[in-house]
């Protein structure tokens, strides 16, 4: 699958409204920047650790600037943004407490998307072969991948409350396909889901939810 056909990629855009203020960290190459830009006309910022994905995002006319997630959204304002988005990036970083509660403290709601460890093919390769999988969510061996604090649906969102985050969405994402959003079947898509999309809102400052809005549950 290419960047372009990426299932939390059409999660991610169908969740941000039109023309909103938006910052994509580690935004790759800004793929999904650019799209969000086009689809949704919204006013986007992206922040990138490689040189080569800043190279390529000023290539496509992007507004990019080089940080690491871990030591450089310090310098952003407290609710400069609607939507901050981390994709396929949580398990990458150093501090994920710290980064999700730096992005909640930037944007009004925070997106993020990550392969889920305990997904059943996952759990059964790690049984039969007593080594770590590889798989389309996990596609490096473990001695060449960036992933550094590997979690499952109910790890991110057990974090996601101690640090006062409610869901307010879920999108499970199996064999390329995003289903609909899930809330007290949290066990299923621990199981079944390859990836999952969070939408994500700091419980202070979370409004009355909408009919279509359920919160996640154990």
């Amino acid at each position: 699958m290419t960047p372009a056909q990426r299932a939390d990629y059409e999660v991610i855009v169908s969740q941000v409204r039109a023309h909103a203020r938006v910052l994509d960290v580690g935004c790759g190459d800004g793929v999904l920047l650019q799209r969000l830009i086009r689809e949704k006309r919204v006013k986007g910022r992206g922040m990138e650790l490689s040189q080569a994905g800043v190279n390529a995002c000023v290539g496509k006319g992007l507004s990019v600037v080089q940080g690491d997630a871990d030591r450089d959204l310090q310098f952003f304002p407290d609710q400069s943004f609607d939507y901050v988005i981390l994709s396929k990036t949580i398990q990458a970083v150093h501090r994920p407490g710290a980064v999700l509660t730096e992005l909640a403290r930037i944007g009004d709601r925070v997106i993020v998307s990550l392969p889920n460890f305990g997904h059943w093919r996952t759990r059964l390769a790690l049984l039969l072969t007593g080594k770590m999988p590889v798989n389309p969510s996990l596609p490096a061996p473990w001695h060449e991948t960036e992933n550094i604090h590997l979690c499952t649906v109910r790890d991110f969102a057990a974090l996601s409350e101690s640090l006062g985050l409610t869901v307010e969405r879920a999108f499970p994402i199996s064999g390329g396909h995003a289903g609909g959003p899930f809330a007290r079947i949290l066990w299923r898509a621990n199981w079944f889901a390859e990836d999952v999309v969070f939408v994500l809102r700091a419980r202070e400052t979370a409004a009355r939810p909408s009919a279509d809005v359920v919160p996640l549950r154990a």
